[in-house]
């Protein structure tokens, strides 16, 4: 059986304009980078803007396991089901980080015969916004810096830069450095810290403006420093702001590309949502609710996560009413949550799979908790035996959980129609979404609520270190916003080792940041890493270039 890189490889994509029509965007609106990419113009998006907006679909997932999930796939899959159901599509997706590609997780345009493409193109460097974000959050550092060497006219303590700069890959080493040694012409010798790209409140930004003015705005307001008084130090009072803008001037624009089945897909912004909000921009999700019918996007990792924050943060921020939630999950991945171990998987094993049921039903209550309707969608692997299927299904039928089989995987959107057939009848219902919390309560209380609604935790403990923060942030107003949790991915408690739903627990938060520009607290929970390392086999080691000139290894 082919692999997903050789089948993206073997793929026939249309042409960029082709695709762009389909979409009804003007030949003349695009950017192109090649045949089969293109930016769009803010001009086209601005000419859009008064048209009624379509269905927003976001598509969800269980807690993620080593069995795979396949989030991406379902969204893409599910984009081509509607498409092949006559409805008018389009599918929003985050851009991929270098990072994950070479470390273990692998890329992030789905997979099979549900991707979008081309593959190794959006994997890799693709138009260019990665590389922009870390060169806009860079110049900010060495602006920043160099305020220091200049006389320090801001009076800024070094021990209190909390701009960190970045990179868009696995770095562990970068994570605590010393920087400004041996000479007094190196600048300022001080404590620094790398973060990956994706973690960089320069991606939240991007993600969350609205067009580059408010860009702009956003990056000016981000605190970069202290005083030796106390004093916020922002991007603005260093004179960054414009020149930051200049670079991110071409990022802002969402970038175009399709699906293997020729379905238009927007592709911009990528932060992860362990360690920051986890959803694509709004730029392109706003601008495809103008020109299709029915918009599938994706937010990071579990509903505990990702899903939690596209509907507490880019929904509230962004005025966004989302119709429908599918929650994926597989066999393999429940059997892992009901204690199989990954070697032996491929075991039929009904009552591993029906304890680890626990944790889907956890996320099915969270999306509840925000008034949505949602789906539950089985992605189907080829070892699921038609036990352990039949058993799922049931479960969710006795539970009374809208559920259907999805088999984009190998199947592509002809696998995918049923479940297209139910979410089209879903979103036509009404949705009582609301946020879970009140933005204008403590963070306390906010922190409380998340903990208590979607992990399932008895309550939470803060460190000195953030009630010390906390009250800080009263005085300037900060506790009055969103709060974008930092957690692991593999638990819904913040202790990776716990698996499917984990009770009697308090969520432990070690330290709170401020992302002025984004618009939300960070609350960092248990371990939670900014700049992940590589495992001692990197996905990298396995990659390279034949003698056809052709990549492998890949993922």
């Amino acid at each position: 059986m082919n692999n997903d890189l050789r089948i993206a490889q073997a793929a026939t994509l249309e042409d960029i304009y082709t695709i762009a029509a389909k979409a009804g965007i003007a030949a003349e609106a695009l950017e192109p980078y090649g045949k089969d990419k293109a930016k769009i113009s803010q001009d086209f998006i601005n000419s859009v803007k008064d048209r009624k907006d379509g269905k927003l679909i976001l598509v969800t997932a269980i807690t993620p396991t080593k069995a795979g999930e396949g989030k991406s796939t379902t969204t893409v899959g599910l984009a081509d089901g509607l498409a092949q159901e006559g409805k008018n599509v389009m599918a929003c997706l985050r851009e991929p980080s270098l990072g994950p590609v070479f470390g273990l997780k692998g890329g992030a345009t789905g997979g099979g015969y549900a991707q979008v493409v081309p593959m190794e193109s959006i994997n890799l460097h693709f138009t260019g916004d990665m590389h922009a974000i870390t060169s806009c959050n860079n110049l900010i550092a060495a602006m920043l810096d160099n305020s220091l060497f200049q006389g320090n006219p801001l009076n800024i303590d070094p021990e209190k830069v909390v701009w960190k700069r970045c990179m868009d890959m696995n770095d562990r080493t970068l994570r605590d450095i010393t920087i400004g040694q041996l000479k007094r012409t190196n600048g300022v010798e001080r404590q620094d810290h790398f973060v990956i790209t994706v973690a960089t409140e320069v991606m939240a930004i991007l993600c969350l403006s609205n067009d580059l003015k408010d860009f702009e705005e956003r990056i000016s307001r981000c605190i970069v420093a202290y005083t030796y008084d106390g004093k916020p130090v922002t991007v603005k009072d260093i004179d960054a702001a414009g020149a930051a803008t200049v670079i991110m001037k071409e990022a802002l624009k969402p970038n175009l590309v399709q699906t293997l089945e020729h379905t238009p897909v927007l592709v911009h912004g990528g932060p992860f949502a362990n360690i920051a909000h986890g959803c694509n921009s709004v730029i392109a999700t706003k601008l495809a609710l103008k020109l299709a019918d029915y918009v599938v996007t994706e937010a990071g990792f579990g509903a505990d996560l990702g899903a939690e924050k596209f509907l507490d943060i880019k929904c509230r921020s962004a005025n966004l009413k989302p119709n429908a939630v599918v929650i994926v999950a597989t066999v393999r991945a429940l059997k892992m949550h009901g204690g199989v171990d990954v070697a032996d998987l491929e075991t039929e094993n009904v009552e591993a799979m029906l304890k680890g049921t626990e944790n889907l039903q956890k996320h099915i209550e969270s999306i509840q908790a925000f008034g949505v309707p949602y789906i539950v969608a089985i992605n189907k692997f080829s070892k699921d035996t038609p036990a352990e299927v039949s058993a799922l299904l049931n479960w969710c039928k006795e539970n009374g959980y809208p559920v259907e089989e999805a088999d984009g995987w190998a199947n592509g959107g002809a696998g995918m129609r049923d479940l297209a057939k139910k979410v089209a009848e879903i979103v036509e219902g009404e949705t009582h979404y609301a946020p879970i919390y009140d933005v204008n309560s403590s963070i306390e209380d906010k922190v409380n609520t998340i903990a208590k609604v979607v992990y399932g935790a008895d309550g939470v403990e803060f460190s000195d270190l953030a009630k010390e923060k906390i009250e800080q942030y009263k005085a300037y107003g900060w506790d009055k916003l969103p709060v974008c949790m930092a957690k692991t991915q593999n638990s819904l408690s913040d202790d990776a080792s716990l698996k499917g739903r984990p009770r009697g627990y308090n969520v432990h938060v070690k330290d709170i940041s401020i992302s002025a520009g984004a618009g939300f607290v960070v609350v960092y929970t248990g371990s939670i890493l900014t700049m992940p390392g590589l495992p001692k086999v990197p996905a990298a080691v396995h990659m390279g270039v034949d003698e056809k000139g052709e990549t492998y290894g890949l993922f």
